[in-house]
């Protein structure tokens, strides 16, 4: 089992859902987290949190679609903690409407923060990653990112984007630089995500689906996430696919 202890993480998306489980977590098992998003409260409200708790946290005001947040908030990461060893992409948003809604600016909106935040945040600290010859980089997917659902094509269109580069950057990075890549396809999670829809019809469909299972939980998806970071140096666990035992779909 890999030793984590003293480990940094940067997780982005913190201050809710996933990525706040994570960092919870992580921190639980011996991690530095840099917590990353825009809400300032939220992420101070879960620093003190994780310190109360023995952890160690610091947060980074981040906008992830904002090349130029996203190496601040690494610098900063990178200066106080020498190095980050671990990076989540977790940040996403899910605003769905069938695509005769014509909500353009919606459809930009995910693809700056579900795709180009990805790549920035990658871009900001994979020369690290390679620098250090080691580290382990976390992509959030979907199922969205392994099957398409109406009144979702344009959130499936970026999911399955961050399937493809997940597995591409695992190819590239694994053998030629001994970092490892994981690849979260999880299915319906309790998260603030379905507050972002703006279809009334759509945003009903995902309440109803409350009533025919229960949800995964973010601490469900953190506990993936740590599973995969304690295994050992030669084990990549390339892609974790994590469905509520009732979701048949």
């Amino acid at each position: 089992m890999t030793n984590l202890e003293g480990k940094v993480a940067l997780i982005t998306g913190a201050s809710s859902g996933i990525g706040a489980a994570t960092a919870r977590k992580l921190a639980k098992a011996g991690i530095i987290v840099g917590i990353a998003a825009r809400r300032l409260d939220r992420l101070t409200g879960l620093k003190n949190e994780i310190e109360a708790d023995g952890g160690t946290a610091m947060v980074l005001e981040m906008d992830v679609a904002d090349a130029r947040s996203v190496n601040s908030g690494v610098t900063s990461l990178i200066e106080k903690h020498r190095t980050i060893d671990i990076l989540f992409n977790n940040a996403g948003l899910m605003p769905l409407s069938d695509i005769d809604a014509f909500n353009t600016d919606e459809w930009h909106q995910m693809v700056d923060v579900n795709i180009k935040g990805v790549l920035n945040t990658t871009a900001a600290v994979l020369p690290h990653m390679i620098g250090q010859k080691s580290g382990h980089v976390f992509n959030t997917s979907s199922i969205a990112g392994r099957k398409v659902f109406k009144g979702l094509t344009v959130y499936c269109a970026t999911k399955h984007a961050i399937t493809a580069f997940s597995d591409g950057l695992r190819m590239e990075m694994g053998k030629k630089h001994n970092i490892r890549v994981t690849c979260i396809q999880p299915g319906a999670v309790a998260t603030e995500l379905y507050e972002h829809i703006s279809d009334p019809a759509v945003r009903q469909q995902m309440e109803d689906l409350r009533k025919e299972m229960t949800f995964l939980e973010g601490d469900d998806i953190a506990g993936t996430v740590l599973y995969a970071l304690q295994a050992p140096g030669h084990v990549d666990l390339a892609e974790m696919f994590i469905m509520p035992t009732r979701q048949d779909w």
